[in-house]
């Protein structure tokens, strides 16, 4: 579970770093990070629904999907995939987003226990890829790609 929670504060990170890249938008905070539910899918992946509470002052846009790795002393951790959430124009609210996070190629289940147990997200990096879509007279789409995002440092602020 510590795990779907450290990736909900990733994806949310990058929400937020997305939208500074867009006029007017930098103001956009995240509130609250939570995960509605974990299930496992395999003996390497889980399906969860992450809760993103987002104050959000400036337009309506789309984000398409978020993906990315998490790595732990430069090894792969593991990979994530969101599903889509419309961001509503001048609100603040909580967004359901559907996640997937699979163990990487040479992961295992010992290693995520092994990181939970440290309590903390020191040497956890992730490399992550946002597609958001800006919906006014017509659909401009685009793409931001952040890397080596220290997660440590980003629950720190």
């Amino acid at each position: 579970m510590k795990l779907f929670r450290h990736i909900g504060i990733i994806i949310a990170a990058a929400l937020a770093l997305a939208s500074c890249g867009v006029s007017r938008m930098k103001d956009i905070s995240i509130t609250s990070v939570g995960i509605e539910y974990a299930v496992p899918t395999s003996a390497r992946s889980m399906d969860a629904k992450l809760q993103l509470g987002i104050n959000n002052p400036a337009m309506g846009f789309t984000v398409q999907e978020v993906t990315g790795t998490v790595r732990y002393l430069e090894k792969e951790l593991a990979h994530f995939k969101t599903g889509s959430v419309d961001l509503q124009a001048k609100s603040e609210a909580v967004y359901s987003l559907p996640c997937t996070v699979t163990l990487a190629e040479g992961a295992s289940i010992l290693d995520v226990l092994v990181v939970a147990s440290k309590g903390n997200m020191k040497d956890l990096k992730a490399d992550v890829d946002v597609q958001a879509a800006i919906k006014k007279n017509g659909v401009l789409r685009a793409p931001f790609s952040f890397k080596d995002l220290d997660l440590e440092q980003l629950t720190q602020n």
